[in-house]
């Protein structure tokens, strides 16, 4: 308890700590390219700060063509958010949104390529506090940041680099 105290106190520029918990810093790419494609988005970034965490920062929305498969343009996103859930908690939360906004396939891999589909939302975590971290669901920094370009103009609206992920946010 006694540390819990000396963080509030010494914290006084950032929100206050509840009860000890940790805040982290995640950037997530959001992106929809099936049906009502803004909906989608207003509703993920609504259901991410109801269940997930505060969105501190958010780019503007883009049109982009799709990327990987022959599809319907995207419309796309990056928030800057502050959760308390750690990596893999924060991307079940993610795609537990997913679902319930209609995404029904996950992309997955054929033949050592990967396989992408249309979809109503797609979530992905970039970063989560400039970790590096790969096992078979997640891997941070998100392995295609520097060959997708609207990522890029997204981040450089924000005034963030992950390119090179010796920066700091």
């Amino acid at each position: 308890m006694l540390g819990w105290r000396l963080i509030r106190c010494f914290s006084s520029t950032t929100k206050p700590l509840s009860y000890g918990q940790m805040q982290h810093r995640a950037i997530i790419g959001l992106g929809s390219n099936k049906g009502d494609r803004e909906f989608y988005l207003q509703s993920a970034r609504f259901l991410i700060e109801k269940e997930l965490g505060s969105i501190l920062q958010r780019s503007s929305v883009i049109e982009t063509p799709s990327w990987g498969f022959d599809s319907d343009p995207f419309l796309n996103q990056v928030v800057v958010m502050e959760t308390s859930l750690g990596p893999l908690a924060l991307l079940d939360g993610l795609q537990s949104i997913e679902r319930r906004l209609g995404r029904t396939q996950k992309s997955y891999l054929k033949d050592g390529k990967p396989v992408y589909h249309a979809r109503t939302i797609d979530l992905d975590i970039l970063d989560y506090d400039r970790m590096r971290y790969h096992d078979e669901r997640l891997t941070l920094p998100h392995p295609h940041i520097a060959e997708r370009d609207f990522v890029l103009a997204s981040l450089n609206e924000l005034n963030l680099n992950l390119t090179n992920h010796e920066d700091t946010l």
